[in-house]
């Protein structure tokens, strides 16, 4: 029988092996489109990849990003992982789609990756974020803003609505990265260029 941390590191690289996965740069393959990382902003995710290929295009990028966060981390719950191997997987899957090992580890920004795997970790947590990115972007029109005032509010939200400090962490460390990874998009947002 595998002992709980057998369980727990099998599980976390799974996760990442299964994060590294591109929905943008397969969807574009099989579409015939061009290389995300070739054009437009060269970052393999669904805003970029509705640039190239249109709404469709962008809507499955979205969904096979999301569901590479949730399943992991799912079948983690279904397994009934503590709350440690659940956020282990969550922030593997979420690295995986940082940087996946099958596209020499330069993938997107995380945002729906990192809305699956907290889909997966609580629902009720990414409801309320879905919730702040829909009115912020609805409002202002820019999705990069968007997703920044989102993962400002990630910690906030695991503590209103988990109680969890591991929780807390996890969504802490997610909110973190997904600010360094918009960082040029900060930086034209500073100066009035963002798109």
């Amino acid at each position: 029988m595998p002992t709980e941390l057998t369980i727990t590191i099998s599980l976390t690289i799974i996760a990442y092996l299964f994060g590294s996965i591109s929905a943008a740069i397969i969807t574009c393959k099989v579409m015939g489109l061009p290389d995300p990382r070739t054009l437009g902003s060269n970052n393999p995710g669904a805003t970029n990849v509705q640039r190239i290929g249109g709404k469709k295009a962008a809507a499955i990028t979205l969904f096979g990003d999301m569901l590479k966060g949730f399943i992991p981390v799912l079948i983690a719950v279904l397994l009934n992982s503590d709350e440690l191997t659940q956020a282990l997987v969550a922030v593997a899957a979420f690295l995986g789609h940082l940087y996946p090992v099958f596209f020499g580890f330069k993938g997107g920004k995380g945002v729906a990756t990192a809305f699956g795997v907290i889909l997966g970790i609580s629902w009720p947590v990414a409801l309320v974020m879905l919730l702040t990115w829909l009115i912020i972007a609805y409002g202002l029109k820019i999705s990069s803003l968007s997703a920044l005032v989102t993962a400002a509010a990630a910690p906030f939200y695991f503590w209103w609505l988990t109680d969890s400090t591991i929780f807390i962490v996890m969504g802490s460390f997610i909110s973190l990265m997904l600010i360094w990874r918009h960082r040029t998009n900060i930086k034209r947002l500073l100066e009035g260029e963002e798109k």
